[in-house]
């Protein structure tokens, strides 16, 4: 077992909250209840301190200096690589690359991957993706004059399997697929469909993004070549994120961008590129946000991720039985195996007026297409306001929300 899924102390989710120094505040008036963790997540107190730390103490640059400051910041940067590899099970923390975000890495991986299709080819997605992990599909397929496969999914929002398998045939040339839906909660049955890419020698890249901070992540285990994620999910700051590659996938890619850093040396004629993972790595890159993704990481472990997902899969179970008592709401994503989220319509009710109206008393929302329109055309629907939970959120503010709901519908009428 991953030490990360290790339960070290009982869940006291009263405690827990006293870390998060903004949940202790009032808007509008009211006790704030922050439901929102799907977007960001909240900082602890360590991740904060640890990026002040940086700031007060060691602020240099890494990689490049003798002198006692930068090698303190490469130490503690070059740690962070270390813990994310740990908590990925990666084998070596040399199949850690940093970038800004999941975004990025998606981005960094498909520009690498332009190299392996051509006309004919095809790219294999579901129907539940994130914006960032169809747009720079569908722009490779520009490109190259690949086509992109979209595997359905059914009115319950799961994948629909059968028809996934379907359009697996040796055209695929590279699979990207989200471990949980960022706007349905869908937990995909990732390792089965791993496997059954295998079959043809697909490579698989894995938008790991929403699920991280709710699951337990084992990339040996599921044996895909690419993992990707955001750190600022996992209670880590903005502008930091992981790539994990597998290393004969890794050395086989070509750089993403050119610059410091990403260089051994370098002529007018000819530049020898670094290793592996520095060579994806260019420029100065946001090293207070990887500290502080490091330190996101201790927390996370200190509590144990399998209590976190307990936890949470208890405050989603409750949300979803109190819901059945509100007659105008409609759940959008009951598939039986889902994270943390709940997307939902309210008849007569714009999701925009829904998140607005919840701000008011309160209650932070989030109300849109979550970045994936496609879902929102799928399920008919202009948008849904959706709540996320996370490990600071309690029973009473589930209570909060359904109260809130009941407001919203009394004032519209």
């Amino acid at each position: 077992m991953n030490q990360q899924v290790e339960k070290s102390m009982p869940y006291d989710v009263e405690k827990i909250r006293q870390d998060f120094p903004i949940l202790d505040q009032k808007v509008r008036d009211k006790q704030l209840v922050y439901l929102d963790n799907a977007a960001t997540s909240q900082k602890p107190k360590s991740v904060i301190d640890s990026i002040v730390h940086y700031y007060e103490t060691d602020n240099a640059n890494i990689h490049r200096g003798v002198h006692t400051l930068s090698e303190r910041a490469t130490l503690s940067y070059e740690n962070s690589r270390k813990k994310v590899q740990q908590f990925l099970n990666a084998g070596s923390e040399k199949e850690i690359v940093f970038t800004r975000g999941a975004t990025e890495a998606i981005n960094l991986v498909a520009n690498a991957v332009r190299e392996l299709v051509t006309v004919g080819d095809e790219i294999l997605i579901t129907a539940m993706e994130h914006h960032s992990n169809i747009v720079p599909w569908q722009m490779l397929c520009e490109k190259t004059g690949a086509t992109l496969r979209v595997a359905p999914i059914n009115k319950q929002g799961e994948l629909i399997f059968e028809e996934f398998e379907a359009l697996i045939s040796e055209k695929v040339k590279f699979a990207a697929i989200s471990h949980m839906s960022n706007a349905l909660g869908t937990i995909n049955p990732i390792k089965k469909m791993i496997d059954l890419l295998h079959r043809y020698e697909i490579p698989v890249l894995v938008d790991g993004a929403q699920a991280i901070p709710h699951i337990a992540v084992d990339v040996t285990a599921l044996d895909c070549e690419f993992y990707v994620f955001s750190g600022h999910k996992l209670y880590a700051p903005t502008g930091i994120g992981a790539l994990y590659g597998k290393m004969e996938q890794l050395e086989q890619m070509a750089p993403y961008q050119g610059g410091g850093d990403m260089i051994s040396v370098v002529t007018f004629d000819k530049t020898v590129y670094n290793r592996v993972p520095y060579k994806f790595e260019a420029g100065t890159p946001n090293i207070a946000g990887t500290i502080g993704l490091g330190a996101a990481i201790d927390y996370v472990n200190g509590i144990g991720i399998e209590a976190i997902a307990e936890h949470e899969n208890q405050l989603l179970n409750y949300a979803v039985e109190q819901s059945k008592k509100i007659d105008r709401l409609k759940m959008i994503g009951t598939a039986k195996n889902k994270g943390a989220i709940m997307s939902f319509v309210l008849d007569g009710i714009h999701p925009h007026d829904i998140g607005t109206m919840m701000d008011h008393q309160g209650i932070a929302v989030r109300a849109g297409h979550h970045c994936a329109m496609p879902v929102m055309d799928f399920f008919g629907v202009p948008a849904t306001a959706r709540a996320s939970f996370a490990m600071y959120n309690t029973f009473q503010e589930v209570d909060a929300l359904m109260d809130g709901i009941e407001n919203l519908i009394e004032m519209f009428g």
